[in-house]
């Protein structure tokens, strides 16, 4: 991991973009979110994570891969540009739900590191719809073709807010051994819901899988911290850090500090 965002078991912060224009809450300007956003990012930086990730999250509910149309990515690029531009440490990109190939353009475009990507192998069925593809092998060729090698792919595997029935035959560690086979360089596994913790079996369970590096997706919080890093390889955290502990506050400077402080003291 330390390849990818310069950290070892990085701690990787969620900045929730407001809602985009064109979507069902939108209510601000492009001025106004990206001011928010970079308001974040910077206390996430300050606060001492090791990386971040912008993510549309307010634009729910979510349009499904190819229908996410060039209003959000433009503007997911406007407000990458300015996150890039206020603080240093690495960039990741997340546009939902599945437009992965719009991640990784904004991300190319605005010197991002990494995209968290959903559907990358297997079907399921998410809130959004049916994923009926895997979307790896167009993913990676979409990469190579605007030459984007450099923008590593952080896949979720039996994503929250879906069902895996389809794949219920499948374990964790067959799903992140069939991610890593198909190039992804991180696998991230959640719990069923947003703010809900991952399962410390599951996590196990992938990380017998072998190939890449596993990432605790969901529920972090500065009493569990130490516990999942133990037993994944970084943690991508949201709801936590927020007001209140809800994602669709802004982030709370005094929250990230002790998330900070709890995964860095010594056991």
């Amino acid at each position: 991991m330390a390849s990818i965002v310069g950290a070892d078991r990085p701690l990787i912060g969620m900045v929730h973009v407001g809602a985009l224009p064109g979507t069902p809450g939108s209510s601000e300007d492009l001025d106004a979110l990206c001011a928010r956003a970079v308001a974040d990012a910077r206390t996430i930086g300050e606060a001492g994570f090791d990386a971040i990730i912008i993510e549309n999250m307010h634009d729910v509910p979510y349009l499904l891969e190819d229908a996410v149309g060039p209003e959000i990515v433009s503007a997911m690029t406007r407000v990458g540009l300015a996150v890039r531009e206020a603080v240093a440490i690495p960039l990741g990109v997340q546009i939902l739900a599945a437009a992965n190939r719009q991640a990784i353009a904004v991300a190319h475009a605005i010197g991002a590191s990494f995209v968290r990507v959903e559907g990358f192998c297997f079907a399921h069925v998410a809130d959004e719809g049916l994923i009926a593809r895997a979307h790896a092998g167009e993913l990676l060729r979409y990469r190579k073709m605007i030459g984007a090698d450099g923008v590593r792919i952080f896949a979720d595997i039996c994503k929250k807010h879906a069902s895996h029935a389809i794949t219920g035959d499948l374990s964790l560690g067959e799903h992140a051994r069939a991610a890593a086979f198909c190039g992804a360089d991180a696998v991230i596994v959640t719990g069923r819901h947003t703010g809900e913790a991952a399962a410390i079996e599951d996590l196990d369970d992938a990380r017998s899988g072998g190939g890449s590096p596993v990432l605790v997706g969901s529920g972090v919080t500065d009493a569990n911290v130490r516990t999942m890093l133990a037993h994944s390889d970084g943690v991508i955290v949201g709801s936590w850090i927020k007001r209140g502990g809800d994602w669709r506050n802004g982030v709370d400077a005094a929250r990230a500090r002790a998330l900070v402080r709890a995964a860095r003291a010594v056991p």
